[in-house]
Protein backbone atom coordinates (compact mmCIF):
# COMPACT_ATOMS: atom_id res chain seq x y z
CA UNK A 1 0.00 0.00 0.00
CA UNK A 2 2.96 2.35 0.55
CA UNK A 3 3.91 2.06 -3.13
CA UNK A 4 0.32 2.83 -4.10
CA UNK A 5 0.29 5.86 -1.80
CA UNK A 6 3.55 7.10 -3.33
CA UNK A 7 2.28 6.77 -6.89
CA UNK A 8 -1.07 8.39 -6.11
CA UNK A 9 0.64 11.38 -4.50
CA UNK A 10 2.73 11.85 -7.64
CA UNK A 11 -0.20 11.36 -10.03
CA UNK A 12 -2.32 13.94 -8.22
CA UNK A 13 0.46 16.43 -8.95
CA UNK A 14 0.81 15.32 -12.57
CA UNK A 15 -2.93 15.67 -13.12
CA UNK A 16 -2.93 18.93 -11.13
CA UNK A 17 -5.98 17.66 -9.28
CA UNK A 18 -8.03 20.37 -7.62
CA UNK A 19 -10.02 20.09 -4.43
CA UNK A 20 -13.20 18.09 -5.02
CA UNK A 21 -12.32 17.28 -8.64
CA UNK A 22 -12.53 13.47 -8.56
CA UNK A 23 -15.98 12.30 -9.68
CA UNK A 24 -15.45 8.54 -9.36
CA UNK A 25 -13.13 6.20 -7.51
CA UNK A 26 -12.83 2.55 -8.50
CA UNK A 27 -11.01 -0.14 -6.49
CA UNK A 28 -10.51 -3.13 -8.69
CA UNK A 29 -8.10 -5.10 -10.79
CA UNK A 30 -8.20 -8.40 -8.96
CA UNK A 31 -9.38 -9.14 -5.47
CA UNK A 32 -9.84 -5.97 -3.37
CA UNK A 33 -11.94 -7.94 -0.88
CA UNK A 34 -8.87 -9.90 0.26
CA UNK A 35 -7.35 -6.67 1.61
CA UNK A 36 -8.48 -5.49 5.04
CA UNK A 37 -10.34 -2.15 5.05
CA UNK A 38 -7.82 -0.81 7.56
CA UNK A 39 -5.11 -0.99 4.89
CA UNK A 40 -7.15 1.26 2.60
CA UNK A 41 -7.39 4.03 5.22
CA UNK A 42 -4.20 5.93 4.18
CA UNK A 43 -5.34 5.87 0.53
CA UNK A 44 -8.76 7.29 1.40
CA UNK A 45 -7.17 9.95 3.63
CA UNK A 46 -4.97 11.02 0.71
CA UNK A 47 -7.86 11.15 -1.76
CA UNK A 48 -10.60 12.51 0.51
CA UNK A 49 -9.90 16.22 -0.13
CA UNK A 50 -10.17 15.64 -3.89
CA UNK A 51 -13.36 13.57 -3.92
CA UNK A 52 -16.54 15.35 -4.89
CA UNK A 53 -19.23 15.16 -2.21
CA UNK A 54 -21.42 12.92 -4.38
CA UNK A 55 -18.56 10.89 -5.88
CA UNK A 56 -19.31 7.34 -6.98
CA UNK A 57 -16.94 5.10 -4.98
CA UNK A 58 -16.93 1.52 -6.24
CA UNK A 59 -15.09 -1.57 -5.11
CA UNK A 60 -14.99 -4.92 -6.82
CA UNK A 61 -15.45 -7.91 -4.54
CA UNK A 62 -15.28 -11.68 -4.65
CA UNK A 63 -18.26 -13.30 -2.88
CA UNK A 64 -16.09 -15.70 -0.88
CA UNK A 65 -13.98 -12.93 0.68
CA UNK A 66 -16.52 -10.09 0.89
CA UNK A 67 -17.55 -10.80 4.46
CA UNK A 68 -19.99 -8.66 6.43
CA UNK A 69 -17.06 -7.19 8.38
CA UNK A 70 -15.19 -6.33 5.17
CA UNK A 71 -18.26 -4.79 3.51
CA UNK A 72 -19.03 -2.73 6.61
CA UNK A 73 -15.44 -1.52 6.81
CA UNK A 74 -15.48 -0.44 3.16
CA UNK A 75 -18.82 1.32 3.57
CA UNK A 76 -17.41 3.23 6.54
CA UNK A 77 -14.60 4.44 4.27
CA UNK A 78 -17.18 5.87 1.87
CA UNK A 79 -17.77 3.05 -0.61
CA UNK A 80 -21.28 3.43 -2.03
CA UNK A 81 -21.16 0.86 -4.83
CA UNK A 82 -20.00 -2.77 -4.86
CA UNK A 83 -19.50 -4.86 -8.00
CA UNK A 84 -19.55 -8.59 -7.20
CA UNK A 85 -17.68 -11.01 -9.48
CA UNK A 86 -20.43 -13.64 -9.40
CA UNK A 87 -20.02 -14.99 -12.98
CA UNK A 88 -22.74 -17.63 -12.46
CA UNK A 89 -25.09 -19.10 -9.87
CA UNK A 90 -24.48 -22.61 -11.23
CA UNK A 91 -22.18 -24.61 -8.92
CA UNK A 92 -20.70 -26.79 -11.66
CA UNK A 93 -19.96 -23.80 -13.90
CA UNK A 94 -18.32 -21.89 -11.04
CA UNK A 95 -16.08 -24.87 -10.34
CA UNK A 96 -15.16 -25.16 -14.02
CA UNK A 97 -14.37 -21.43 -14.12
CA UNK A 98 -12.06 -21.98 -11.13
CA UNK A 99 -14.03 -19.58 -8.96
CA UNK A 100 -13.49 -19.82 -5.21
CA UNK A 101 -17.09 -19.09 -4.23
CA UNK A 102 -20.31 -21.07 -4.45
CA UNK A 103 -23.82 -19.84 -5.39
CA UNK A 104 -24.93 -19.43 -1.78
CA UNK A 105 -21.91 -17.26 -0.94
CA UNK A 106 -22.74 -15.06 -3.92
CA UNK A 107 -26.33 -14.59 -2.80
CA UNK A 108 -25.36 -14.02 0.84
CA UNK A 109 -22.70 -11.41 0.09
CA UNK A 110 -25.11 -9.37 -2.04
CA UNK A 111 -27.82 -9.53 0.63
CA UNK A 112 -25.30 -8.45 3.28
CA UNK A 113 -24.25 -5.46 1.17
CA UNK A 114 -27.88 -4.38 0.86
CA UNK A 115 -28.55 -4.89 4.59
CA UNK A 116 -25.57 -2.65 5.39
CA UNK A 117 -27.10 0.12 3.32
CA UNK A 118 -24.69 0.14 0.36
CA UNK A 119 -26.54 2.23 -2.20
CA UNK A 120 -25.60 0.57 -5.51
CA UNK A 121 -24.96 -3.14 -6.05
CA UNK A 122 -23.83 -4.76 -9.28
CA UNK A 123 -22.88 -8.28 -10.33
CA UNK A 124 -21.03 -9.80 -13.27
CA UNK A 125 -22.24 -12.76 -15.33
CA UNK A 126 -20.25 -14.69 -17.93
CA UNK A 127 -21.73 -16.50 -20.92
CA UNK A 128 -20.51 -18.63 -23.81
CA UNK A 129 -18.53 -20.89 -21.55
CA UNK A 130 -18.48 -24.47 -22.81
CA UNK A 131 -21.81 -26.10 -22.01
CA UNK A 132 -23.76 -22.88 -21.56
CA UNK A 133 -27.38 -23.22 -22.58
CA UNK A 134 -30.30 -20.81 -22.65
CA UNK A 135 -31.81 -22.67 -19.71
CA UNK A 136 -28.68 -22.29 -17.57
CA UNK A 137 -28.25 -18.62 -18.45
CA UNK A 138 -31.93 -17.89 -17.88
CA UNK A 139 -31.64 -19.39 -14.39
CA UNK A 140 -28.57 -17.21 -13.72
CA UNK A 141 -30.47 -14.11 -14.84
CA UNK A 142 -33.59 -14.93 -12.85
CA UNK A 143 -31.50 -15.59 -9.73
CA UNK A 144 -29.71 -12.29 -10.24
CA UNK A 145 -33.02 -10.43 -10.38
CA UNK A 146 -34.20 -12.09 -7.19
CA UNK A 147 -31.46 -10.10 -5.44
CA UNK A 148 -31.31 -6.36 -4.56
CA UNK A 149 -29.15 -5.17 -7.47
CA UNK A 150 -29.42 -2.17 -9.77
CA UNK A 151 -26.78 -3.16 -12.34
CA UNK A 152 -25.56 -6.22 -14.27
CA UNK A 153 -22.46 -6.63 -16.43
CA UNK A 154 -22.81 -9.61 -18.79
CA UNK A 155 -19.56 -10.54 -20.50
CA UNK A 156 -18.82 -13.08 -23.17
CA UNK A 157 -15.98 -15.37 -22.12
CA UNK A 158 -12.68 -14.30 -23.64
CA UNK A 159 -9.47 -16.31 -23.60
CA UNK A 160 -6.38 -14.29 -22.71
CA UNK A 161 -2.76 -15.38 -22.95
CA UNK A 162 -1.08 -16.40 -19.72
CA UNK A 163 -4.32 -17.54 -18.11
CA UNK A 164 -5.41 -21.07 -17.24
CA UNK A 165 -7.89 -21.08 -20.12
CA UNK A 166 -5.21 -20.18 -22.68
CA UNK A 167 -4.21 -23.84 -22.58
CA UNK A 168 -7.78 -24.97 -23.26
CA UNK A 169 -9.30 -22.43 -25.68
CA UNK A 170 -12.01 -24.94 -26.56
CA UNK A 171 -13.84 -24.04 -23.33
CA UNK A 172 -15.11 -20.94 -25.09
CA UNK A 173 -18.27 -21.40 -27.10
CA UNK A 174 -18.89 -19.36 -30.24
CA UNK A 175 -22.65 -18.91 -30.14
CA UNK A 176 -23.67 -15.35 -30.99
CA UNK A 177 -27.31 -16.23 -30.36
CA UNK A 178 -26.55 -16.47 -26.65
CA UNK A 179 -25.41 -12.84 -26.66
CA UNK A 180 -28.77 -11.74 -28.09
CA UNK A 181 -30.59 -14.03 -25.67
CA UNK A 182 -28.79 -12.74 -22.56
CA UNK A 183 -29.32 -9.12 -23.55
CA UNK A 184 -33.02 -9.65 -24.28
CA UNK A 185 -33.68 -11.51 -21.02
CA UNK A 186 -31.92 -8.87 -18.90
CA UNK A 187 -33.82 -6.05 -20.60
CA UNK A 188 -37.10 -7.93 -20.01
CA UNK A 189 -36.50 -7.30 -16.31
CA UNK A 190 -36.27 -3.56 -16.85
CA UNK A 191 -32.48 -3.19 -16.97
CA UNK A 192 -31.84 -1.23 -20.16
CA UNK A 193 -28.47 -1.64 -21.86
CA UNK A 194 -26.36 1.51 -21.76
CA UNK A 195 -23.38 -0.33 -23.29
CA UNK A 196 -23.06 -3.64 -25.10
CA UNK A 197 -22.25 -5.53 -21.86
CA UNK A 198 -23.76 -3.27 -19.18
CA UNK A 199 -27.35 -2.93 -18.01
CA UNK A 200 -29.08 -1.26 -15.12
CA UNK A 201 -31.51 1.15 -13.58
CA UNK A 202 -28.28 2.78 -12.39
CA UNK A 203 -25.52 3.58 -14.91
CA UNK A 204 -21.97 3.37 -13.60
CA UNK A 205 -20.31 6.77 -13.85
CA UNK A 206 -16.92 5.06 -13.66
CA UNK A 207 -17.71 3.04 -16.79
CA UNK A 208 -19.09 6.04 -18.66
CA UNK A 209 -15.99 8.06 -17.84
CA UNK A 210 -13.88 5.55 -19.76
CA UNK A 211 -16.18 5.61 -22.77
CA UNK A 212 -16.22 9.41 -22.79
CA UNK A 213 -12.40 9.29 -22.76
CA UNK A 214 -12.17 11.47 -19.68
CA UNK A 215 -8.86 11.90 -17.86
CA UNK A 216 -8.26 9.35 -15.10
CA UNK A 217 -5.48 8.26 -12.76
CA UNK A 218 -4.47 4.61 -12.80
CA UNK A 219 -2.60 3.64 -9.64
CA UNK A 220 -1.23 0.17 -8.93
CA UNK A 221 0.63 -2.57 -10.77
CA UNK A 222 -0.62 -2.61 -14.36
CA UNK A 223 -3.19 0.17 -13.79
CA UNK A 224 -3.42 2.44 -16.84
CA UNK A 225 -3.89 6.20 -16.55
CA UNK A 226 -4.96 8.72 -19.18
CA UNK A 227 -4.39 12.48 -19.47
CA UNK A 228 -5.43 14.36 -22.63
CA UNK A 229 -3.61 12.45 -25.40
CA UNK A 230 -1.25 10.42 -23.19
CA UNK A 231 -1.59 7.01 -21.58
CA UNK A 232 0.54 5.97 -18.62
CA UNK A 233 1.53 2.37 -17.93
CA UNK A 234 3.08 1.51 -14.53
CA UNK A 235 5.02 -1.74 -14.09
CA UNK A 236 2.77 -4.79 -14.40
CA UNK A 237 4.75 -7.00 -12.05
CA UNK A 238 3.90 -6.43 -8.40
CA UNK A 239 7.48 -6.73 -7.14
CA UNK A 240 8.78 -4.33 -9.80
CA UNK A 241 5.97 -1.91 -9.01
CA UNK A 242 6.68 -1.96 -5.27
CA UNK A 243 10.39 -1.38 -5.95
CA UNK A 244 9.68 1.66 -8.14
CA UNK A 245 6.04 2.78 -8.22
CA UNK A 246 6.94 5.90 -10.21
CA UNK A 247 8.34 3.97 -13.18
CA UNK A 248 5.77 4.68 -15.89
CA UNK A 249 5.87 4.12 -19.64
CA UNK A 250 4.07 6.81 -21.66
CA UNK A 251 2.18 6.43 -24.93
CA UNK A 252 1.06 9.46 -26.94
CA UNK A 253 -2.05 8.94 -29.05
CA UNK A 254 -2.57 10.78 -32.33
CA UNK A 255 -5.75 12.73 -33.08
CA UNK A 256 -6.80 9.97 -35.47
CA UNK A 257 -6.29 7.28 -32.83
CA UNK A 258 -8.32 9.22 -30.29
CA UNK A 259 -11.11 9.83 -32.81
CA UNK A 260 -11.19 6.12 -33.67
CA UNK A 261 -11.58 5.29 -29.97
CA UNK A 262 -14.34 7.87 -29.57
CA UNK A 263 -16.26 6.41 -32.51
CA UNK A 264 -15.96 2.77 -31.39
CA UNK A 265 -16.74 3.52 -27.74
CA UNK A 266 -19.50 5.96 -28.58
CA UNK A 267 -21.33 3.49 -30.80
CA UNK A 268 -21.13 0.58 -28.35
CA UNK A 269 -22.66 2.72 -25.59
CA UNK A 270 -25.22 5.45 -25.06
CA UNK A 271 -22.43 8.05 -25.11
CA UNK A 272 -22.82 8.47 -28.86
CA UNK A 273 -20.57 10.42 -31.22
CA UNK A 274 -20.31 14.18 -31.07
CA UNK A 275 -20.96 15.53 -34.58
CA UNK A 276 -18.32 18.23 -34.25
CA UNK A 277 -15.56 15.61 -33.94
CA UNK A 278 -16.21 14.15 -37.40
CA UNK A 279 -14.79 15.47 -40.65
CA UNK A 280 -17.20 16.26 -43.52
CA UNK A 281 -16.69 12.89 -45.22
CA UNK A 282 -17.33 10.97 -42.00
CA UNK A 283 -20.43 13.06 -41.34
CA UNK A 284 -21.71 12.26 -44.82
CA UNK A 285 -21.33 8.51 -44.18
CA UNK A 286 -22.92 8.84 -40.74
CA UNK A 287 -25.86 10.80 -42.14
CA UNK A 288 -26.38 7.99 -44.66
CA UNK A 289 -26.57 5.51 -41.76
CA UNK A 290 -29.23 7.72 -40.21
CA UNK A 291 -31.20 7.69 -43.48
CA UNK A 292 -30.98 3.89 -43.42
CA UNK A 293 -32.23 3.95 -39.82
CA UNK A 294 -29.04 2.35 -38.52
CA UNK A 295 -28.33 5.40 -36.33
CA UNK A 296 -30.34 8.28 -34.91
CA UNK A 297 -29.24 11.90 -34.78
CA UNK A 298 -29.82 14.89 -32.53
CA UNK A 299 -28.60 18.41 -33.14
CA UNK A 300 -25.23 17.55 -31.56
CA UNK A 301 -24.75 13.75 -31.53
CA UNK A 302 -25.21 10.48 -33.37
CA UNK A 303 -26.51 7.51 -31.37
CA UNK A 304 -26.64 3.77 -31.96
CA UNK A 305 -29.59 1.75 -30.65
CA UNK A 306 -28.21 -1.66 -31.66
CA UNK A 307 -24.91 -2.10 -29.85
CA UNK A 308 -24.30 -5.47 -31.52
CA UNK A 309 -23.72 -3.62 -34.81
CA UNK A 310 -21.34 -1.08 -33.29
CA UNK A 311 -18.06 -2.38 -34.76
CA UNK A 312 -19.46 -2.66 -38.30
CA UNK A 313 -20.96 0.83 -38.10
CA UNK A 314 -17.73 2.29 -36.74
CA UNK A 315 -15.67 0.76 -39.54
CA UNK A 316 -18.09 2.15 -42.13
CA UNK A 317 -17.89 5.66 -40.66
CA UNK A 318 -14.08 5.53 -40.55
CA UNK A 319 -14.03 4.48 -44.18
Amino acid sequence: MQALHTQLSFELTRFKAKKESIETLFIGGGTPSTVSPELYVPIFKLLQPYLKKDAEITTEANPNSASKVWLEGMKNLGVNRVSFGVQSFDAAKLKALNRAHNPEQARESILQAKALGIEHISLDLIYNYQGDTKALLLKDIETAFSLPIDHISAYELTIEGGTKFAETPEVRQDDENLAFFVSKQIEKHGFKAYEISNFGTYQSQHNKGYWQIKDYIGAGAGAVGFLKERRFYPSTGIEAYIENPLHVTEETLTEDELLTERIFLGLRSNIGIEKATLCAEMQKRTDFLCEEKKLIATSTHYYNENFFLSDELALYILG
